[in-house]
Formats: structure tokens, sequence, C-alpha cells
């Protein structure tokens, strides 16, 4: 048996994969399309979702490298003509952002550099004049249209969020810089001499903000032609990954059928349009696969501090983010002068499409990797002063449930609630400890569902293992036992008795004044209550 080819994390050259035989999952089918049906294009992905090797992809294409596609669907089924195009790439991950100034200035070194390597001299002053005569020299020199390749636009933006007013101010400007610097493209001298514009980010800034001078992009970040162009459907993991996925198998011990159950349910889910195709994270898969675990790799590679950050300062109700609703127009109105926490979560990858009726879509976290990983971040920000500790706290609370250790799970969460800075929070009410319940519970790895909807009302919470379901009632200045009594008054259990598992019920109580727990009791179904 052959061995299996390498796979290339963090590789984000399509020749380098393509030369040293690294695994390349063929993606040249949406990227003929794309050449063969349009010009100027903008599609957003969350980071690590393979953005970058797609640009070099279509930078391979136009430069007419046609021995890197041997073998790839666009060599066999098209008779494209291998023309050598200029290719003028922009990558913003490379170029200095922290000032308005830096960012031109660096934005001038780096079509002065191009034009260098290509013999044309620019006499244009400003930065705009530069991109304009760069383009129309490079067309001059080659006789052909030119390639413009734009990768990661909003980075000179979106790294200044969250940080103060005065970042605010350094991403206004940068933003500024953009609008101007793009518009050139869309001139009445240069749009003629080009063959093809592509323009990547994370973020889809509204037109008015960014694009309101290339008005012309097409926007297919939620076309669903292009739903799979990025990540990786089930189909290409099962063609291309299975000997990784046996040697993952062979080290834990576990059969193949249930490696792929774990990857499903941990780097699977993501949706990004209508359509119903869901991706794996490619970041994440490759990374499990090369590493024989099943680990959080995708959120360790950034921290959304400015996410956070928002969501805490609009108080963010943060158990709702698992059924966030919203309509289509959330996705078209995004700048920075008005952040919305919605845009924000699925357009960096925090939350993804997970359903869509007559226009609204419901939101949720696409897999166990994300959701785990931002709820201990959400819930670490709460702990600002102890988070080691705290870390290695709530991690247990899972396994106290399962076990059935009420006496360990409530000690765990009172020493954490009593982690909690006293000036994060000066209204200390049901809602706030709840929430914070929530997260201590979800963060650990447990099943749980937040206002859980029943005939006769709503479950504050429900956590469900595969022998045992725990439903779960919050007071604040009342009793516990007031908890467990709407619990069986209002016949809560009913919905979970057709399981056949065991229901446990709890009433919690909180203390304001102690800002922690006040007292809880179990009750097992309609049993009588016992502490």
């Amino acid at each position: 048996m052959a061995s299996p080819q390498k796979l290339p994390i963090g590789i984000q050259a399509f020749e380098t994969i393509r030369e040293n035989n690294y695994l390349y999952v063929d993606k040249t089918q949406y990227v003929h399309r794309l050449v063969d049906e349009g010009m100027f294009y903008f599609f957003a992905r969350p980071r690590r979702f393979g953005k970058s090797l797609l640009v070099s992809t279509l930078k391979c294409l136009f430069q007419g490298k046609k021995s890197l596609f041997e073998g790839l669907w666009i060599a066999k089924h098209t008779a494209w003509e291998w023309k050598k195009y200029p290719v003028l790439i922009i990558d913003f991950n490379e170029l200095t952002h922290d000032t308005p100034e830096h960012l031109q200035l660096d934005l001038e070194r780096h079509l002065l550099k191009t034009a260098r390597m290509w013999k044309i001299h620019l006499e244009a002053p400003l930065l705009k004049g530069k991109l304009g005569e760069l383009v129309f020299c490079l067309h001059q020199k080659t006789r052909m249209p030119v390639v413009i390749l734009i990768d990661e636009y909003d980075k000179p933006i979106i790294d200044h969020l969250g940080k103060g007013e005065e970042a605010l101010k350094i991403a206004r400007k940068n933003r500024d810089i953009l609008r101007s610097f793009l518009g050139t493209l869309k001139g009445t001298e240069i749009s003629p001499l080009l063959r093809f514009v592509f323009i990547t980010g994370v973020s889809r800034f509204s037109r008015v903000s960014i694009f309101s001078e290339l008005n012309n992009l097409d926007d297919i970040t939620m076309n669903e032609t292009y739903a799979g162009m990025l990540g990786y459907v089930p189909q290409e993991i099962e063609r291309h990954f299975q000997s990784h996925m046996a040697a993952l198998a062979q080290k834990h011990g576990i059969s193949p059928d249930e490696v792929c159950a774990i990857l499903k349910k941990q780097y699977d889910g993501y949706r990004f349009s209508d359509d119903e195709t869901r991706v794996y994270n490619p970041f994440s898969m490759l990374s499990a696969l090369k590493h024989k675990n099943f680990k959080s790799y995708w959120f360790e590679t950034g921290t959304p501090a400015f996410l956070v950050n928002l969501l805490r300062e609009k108080q963010y109700d943060l158990p709702e983010i698992e059924n966030m609703e919203a309509d289509e127009q959330v996705f078209s109105t995004y700048d920075i002068d008005k952040l919305q926490a919605e845009a924000l979560l699925f357009q960096t990858g925090y939350v993804t499409i997970k359903a869509v009726e007559n226009g609204l879509y419901t939101f949720g976290y696409p897999n166990q990797e994300v959701r785990n990983a931002f709820l201990k971040h959400l819930l670490l920000s709460f702990m600002q002063e102890d988070g080691g500790t705290a870390n290695s706290k709530f991690l247990r609370l899972s396994a106290y449930l399962r076990q059935e250790n009420f006496d360990a799970f409530f000690e765990t969460i009172t020493a954490i609630f009593a982690a909690i800075p006293y000036t994060l929070s000066t209204q200390r009410d049901e809602a706030y400890f709840h929430t914070l319940f929530y997260l201590m519970v979800s963060a650990s790895g447990a099943d749980a569902e937040n206002e859980v909807l029943t005939s006769r009302g709503r479950i504050d919470l429900v956590v469900e293992f595969s022998d045992k379901v725990f439903l779960m009632e919050f007071k604040c200045r009342q009793s516990a036992e007031a908890g467990i009594r709407q619990i069986q008054q209002k016949g809560y259990a009913e919905r979970f008795r057709q399981s056949g598992k065991k229901l446990i019920l709890m009433g919690i109580n909180f203390s304001s004044e102690k800002r922690n727990l006040a007292e809880w009791k179990i009750a097992t179904d309609m049993d009588e209550i016992r502490e």
C-alpha cells in the first residue's frame, strides 16, 4: 500500500503543493467557472479557510503554468488556452497597517517593487495614480489584459476593531485609503485593460463603506454555486483522506466509521448559502489527520478579542447565539461605525447558517470545535483575574454531571462565581447568573441547550448525556424548591420521557447579595424533592 500524500498544513502556495506532492483537493472546476463566467469578484470566508491558496491557484492559472494543473479537472475537461497574463497580487497579510501612513507607504512600496520586477518606472506621485499607471504599463508591455488578485483586503480594518476609540480611528482612515485605492479599478481608462479581478477577505463591508467606487464587483460570498469552493464537502473527505483516517482510527483504537462521526461532529457544519451544502473546516481537518488527535486547531490560531468585547459591550444574550435569527439585510449593511454582532459572528466563522425560511436565517455554532472553544473564551473573559484556575475547574463540570457527583459539581460552580471580579457586573440578576451557568456547563463540553421550548413553557437549561437528561430551572432571590415545582407543575419532563433516559430535575437559586449560588435541590423526574 502506497504511503498517503503529505498534508499541506499552512502551505498557501499552489506551486509548492503541486511540485512537492502534497495532497491537493481539486477545486479547479470552481476556478474555471469563475474565470469563464465573470471578471470582477468579491469572496469572503473565515480565516484559515483556504482563501490564499485559491488566490495562488488563480495566479498560477493566469500565468499559464500548465504543468501544475496536470491531472486536475480544468486540464481534463476544458480547453483552457494557458496564456500568460500579467498578474498583480496584493496580499494585505504582508503589508504594514498599524497606521494609515504606514499602510499608504507600504502599498506604494509594493507597487514600486512589482514595477521594478517588470522593469517599469512609475512616475505618478500619488498612490491611486501609481496603481492605475502600473496597470496601464503592464498592459502596454505585455499586450495582454491585466489580472489583479487582492487577498485579505480587510485586514487593515479588522485588526483594529475592539481595541478602543484610537484604534477605531485608524480603522476608519485605513478604510478610506482602501476605498480610494480599490476605486481606481473602476476607472474608465483602467477597467478595459483588466482580464480578471478577485478580492478576498473575512468581512463583507457594505458597498457604501468600501466598494462605493468599485461597485461592479460580483459578491459570490453567499452564492450557492460556490458554496463548496473552500472547505471540504463529504465526498471530498471520502475520496482524499481514507488512508489518513485509517491511521487516525488505528491510533485511537476505534473504527473508521467512528472516526468519521467524530470528525463530522468536530469540524463539519459550515454553511455559507441558502443551498444545503455544508463543508468541513480545512485547517482543522488537516491538523487533526496530521497530528492524529481531535483537538481545537482552528480556534487556537486566532483570538476573537474584538468579538468578545463587542458582545459584552452590547450586552448580547450569549445563550441566544445558538439560535440567532436575522434577515439577509444583516449581510449587506456591515460597517465599522455600526457593527452588528450577527454579521460579525457569521463572517468570522463562529456561527453558520442552520436554516433558511422565508428569507429568515437561523444561525448556530457550526460544530463542536467552535462551540466549546468559543464558549470557553467567553467564559474566561468574565474571569479576567483567575483565568488559569478557572480553566482547570470548569472543564470538570461535564464529568461531574455525568457521574451525578452533585456536591463536586456545585462546589465548582460556586468557586467559579466567586472568582469573577465584582467590577465586571453590577446587575447580577437571574439573566446574568443564567448566562454564566450556561457558559460554564457548555464550555466544559456538555451537550447543553438553553431555553428549550415545550408545550407548556421553556426550560431554562437542558443538559443531555447518552443515558440521562438534566432539566434545570434557575431562580434569583426565591428558592431552589420553586424551580423544581415549576418543572413539575408545567410538565417539562414529558417531552423527554419517551427517550428512555433517566430524568433529573434541578432547581437552582442564586443570591444577588452573595453574587453566587444560594442553594440547589434535586429530584428524579416526579420524585420528592431532595437536597
